[in-house]
């Protein structure tokens, strides 16, 4: 997730440096223990743009009503049509440390799901995440921050089903101010929820890691075949 160097005054990760060997996921740490199964709505998340594409992101007056919750089903892809992101999706779990253990860098067009959590689909906040560049070209995740609320990700799933979602929320979280709650709980009771995490912010050379994650949300609006 991870590269020595950015383009400066560009918000874009540079692609030259060399390749971090640990990923910049040790923000999930204490998140996801308290994820768990009971994480409450929550509201104090500090956010702020990481890039020039994420300046004045801003709201549509309205969003589409929650569709009813499916039932348990593995993902097999996500498709991010404003992005011409089509990703398979595997199963990751945690690592010795207790972060996702997203997929290997020579993997880096494929999108990790949090599969002891929630089925996107199901209801419950479903965890998925990706690289944002590797050494040498973009990842799967390179251009997550310029969603806007009210566009489309569909996520394929094993029972031949589509789960339709619509992104609400685009947000950069500061890793020094990070709320796991917020990030990974569930916003509203019932609905079936997506989080699409990657890095974000700018690189920090003290740290060797990125100040920040963006993390997109959706709910399910709908369902296709």
């Amino acid at each position: 997730m991870t590269v020595e160097d950015r383009l400066p005054d560009q918000g874009r990760p540079a692609l030259s440096g060399r390749l971090l060997t640990g990923l910049a996921w040790a923000v999930l740490l204490l998140g996801l223990w308290l994820w768990g199964r009971e994480v409450t709505d929550g509201r104090q998340g500090i956010s702020g743009p990481a890039t020039g594409d994420m300046a004045a992101v801003g709201r549509p007056p309205r969003l589409p009503p929650a569709a009813r919750p499916l039932g348990d089903a593995s993902p097999l892809r996500l498709d991010i049509p404003e992005l011409g992101v089509q990703a398979p999706v595997v199963g990751r779990g945690l690592d010795r440390q207790g972060a996702i253990d997203p997929p290997p860098f020579d993997q880096a067009g494929v999108v990790g799901w949090y599969a002891s959590g929630a089925k996107p689909g199901a209801a419950g906040p479903a965890l998925m995440v990706g690289h944002v560049d590797t050494e040498t070209r973009p990842a799967v995740f390179y251009k997550l921050s310029v969603l806007r609320p009210g566009e489309t990700i569909r996520v394929i799933r094993d029972d031949g089903k589509v789960a339709e979602f619509t992104v609400d929320d685009v947000e950069v979280l500061r890793r020094d101010h990070f709320d796991a709650r917020h990030a990974y709980g569930q916003r509203r009771p019932g609905r079936a929820e997506l989080r699409l995490i990657t890095c974000g912010g700018t690189f920090d050379r003290a740290s060797r890691s990125y100040t920040a994650n963006v993390v997109v949300s959706a709910y399910l609006t709908g369902t296709g075949r």
